[in-house]
Formats: C-alpha cells, structure tokens, sequence
C-alpha cells in the first residue's frame, strides 16, 4: 500500500525563455524554424532542470564528466524526495526493509541506493535494489516489485525514481536537422518522486497496489532508444510510438481491470505518464476518457515536462491532492521495448 510520496524538483524555468536564452542558437539556421514549432507544441510551459542550459551548455561534455555531476546532484534531490515521502508516511528511514531506487540518467557505484540509504540512516540489513535503463516506464514495475516485497515480508518499503535528463544535452547538429534530438530537447526535465510502502494491514490511509500488467512489442523495439555515447546519453525516440501504443494500450488497460472485475468506467482516477501531447491525445482517445479525466497527466506535463520514470507519480500525486482523491486509479507509463505498463491503485479503508 502506497502511504507516502515526496516530490523533489530542481530549479524551474519557463520554456520560452530556455527558447529564448538556449536553443535558439543551439539551432541556428535552417533548423531554428522547425525547432522552434516543436518547442511551441510542446504542450511544456515550465520545467525544471539541475544543470540549466541557461547557466551551463553541457553539450560538449564527455560522458564521464556528466556521470560525476549526475552524482553531485542526484544525491541530494533523491534524498529530499525520500525525506519527503518518509515524513509523509510517518516512517522513519530506519524502518526500511526494501530500499528501491530508478534512474536511466547517470551511473556508479556506490550508487544511489548505497549512497542515500548511508545518509539517510537506513539500517545497514536494508535490501537494496537498483533499476536502471527501463526509462519513463521504470516507476510501476519498480513499484510492483516493492509492493511484493511488502506483501511477502510484511516490512515497508521505499521507491525512489530520480532522473536529470538535461546531463544529456547533444552537440547541435551540422547536418539536417535531427527532429528526435529536438522533441527530446523540448520536452525532457529533471525530477526525483519517492513513495513509500507499507503493509495493508499497518491502518495507514493510502492507496493499495492490487495489480500490475505488461506488454512488450519487440517488433518496435526501435522506435525508443537510450543509447549511451562518448557524449552522454542519446534519445532516439521515433514518431510512430503513438501509433505502437494505439495498438495495444486498450487490450493492456482492459486485461488489467478485468482480472479485478473492473471496467474503464468504474475507473476515476488516471495517472498517465505524459510522454507528449500525442501520447496523451491516443490514450484518451483509445480508452474514450474525457478531458477531465486526462487533464491531471495534462497538466504535469505543462508544469513539469516530461521527466522519465518520476512522471507518472508526478501524476498520482496531483490526483493525491485534489479535493475529492479518487477512489480507482490507473497509471499508465511506456518506455523502450516499446512497453506498456498499467498497475491499479484502490484506495484502502483507512483513506476512505
């Protein structure tokens, strides 16, 4: 049962001024035009970035240059949000039985789970588990393994989704314009979400974890990419993944509920990863929601851009704190394979 979340965010900016101060000159002739109608139908209005291209132009760096600063940062937003979503749940970090931790964006060892389980006092007979390169959709298999966890040993625990894309920057293209390095320049932020897990039986109001499900099309495996370079991490991100997801999205959101006897009507919650407009507009559209009930996932992704695995809890934490939290939740969350991910949330007693 999720009892806790913490969110922490690095500075923010407002996309036309990263426009503006940047990436008008990162794309200078003739791909300024086409970039700059990428930017503007973003769907971003703010996010955040812990090495702002306004301040630092990291395109050039090497990779083991950005995998140091990946440290010095990380460190320090993950602690916040697992310090956030301990204090939410009431749990001190001693209490751990599994300390989880998701990040594509940086690499090393110690790592975060070490690193922040020393600083945060976490009993040294702490489990440890580290998921790295599942990208934006890291989070739900991350939580599902956690919530196994708790179920099977009856000890909380914690997942941390931390990720700084904008380590990853590419030099400016020389040749025709690359419109997967520009969507992903658009689009990409920096965030770190905790949440904490604790047995159902503990009398915490939260959301209980009832079912996690998958699917994978190897057959585009290629159309989302995380390739590492001598230059940082690269996107290729292909625009056919809304037409992948289109296929599949309904099939997986239907084969989920009814395993629980559940339709997409009985659901009123929709934690939905915003990977971009598109993606957002063929979920809706497949699964016959509303504005409203996509307007949450919407409005992170204006707030926040797309920040990989943290978003969608971006997601369940705006749904957290409406007036009226809803009852049913889905979240949804999709990454390279190309992967879908849904898992069902149900409020438990104590929060209703």
């Amino acid at each position: 049962m999720i009892s806790g979340l913490g969110v922490a965010l690095p500075p923010s900016a407002v996309q036309d001024e990263l426009w503006d101060g940047f990436f008008a000159q990162h794309y200078a002739g003739g791909r300024r035009g086409l970039a700059r109608r990428i930017f503007a139908n973003s769907g971003v209005v703010t996010r955040q970035a812990a090495v702002s291209p306004l301040k630092e132009d990291v395109s050039g760096w090497s990779t083991e240059r950005r995998m140091r600063r990946y440290q010095e940062e990380a460190v320090p937003l993950g602690g916040a949000a697992v310090a956030r979503a301990l204090a939410d749940a009431g749990l001190a970090a001693s209490e751990l039985g599994l300390f989880a931790v998701c990040s594509c964006t940086g690499y090393a060892t110690p790592g975060l789970d070490i690193l922040l389980a020393r600083d945060l006092d976490m009993s040294p007979n702490v489990q440890r588990l580290f998921v790295g390169h599942m990208g934006c959709y890291a989070a739900l298999p991350g939580l599902g393994t956690a919530s196994d966890f708790v179920v099977a040993r009856g000890r909380p625990a914690l997942l941390l989704c931390a990720e700084l894309t904008s380590l990853h920057m590419q030099p400016a293209d020389t040749g025709p314009p690359d419109v997967q390095q520009i969507v992903s320049h658009a689009l990409f932020s920096d965030a770190a979400a905790a949440v904490v897990l604790t047995p159902e039986t503990s009398g915490r109001p939260g959301y209980v974890v009832r079912e996690v499900a998958a699917v994978t099309d190897s057959t585009t495996a290629g159309h989302m990419t995380w390739e590492v370079t001598d230059l940082g991490f690269r996107m290729g991100l292909s625009p056919e993944v809304p037409s992948v997801l289109s296929v599949h999205v309904r099939a997986l959101v239907e084969d989920l509920l009814g395993r629980n006897g559940l339709t997409i009507g009985e659901v009123d919650g929709w934690a939905v990863h915003p990977g971009g407009p598109k993606i957002l507009d063929v979920v809706q559209e497949r699964l016959g929601l509303d504005d409203q009930a996509l307007a949450p996932s919407r409005g992170v992704l204006s707030a926040y851009g797309n920040c990989s695995s943290p978003t969608v809890l971006l997601a369940l934490d705006a749904l957290r704190r409406e007036a009226r939290p809803p009852r049913r939740v889905v979240m949804l969350a999709f990454g390279p394979g190309l992967t879908l991910y849904g898992t069902l949330l149900e409020s438990s007693p104590a929060a209703a």
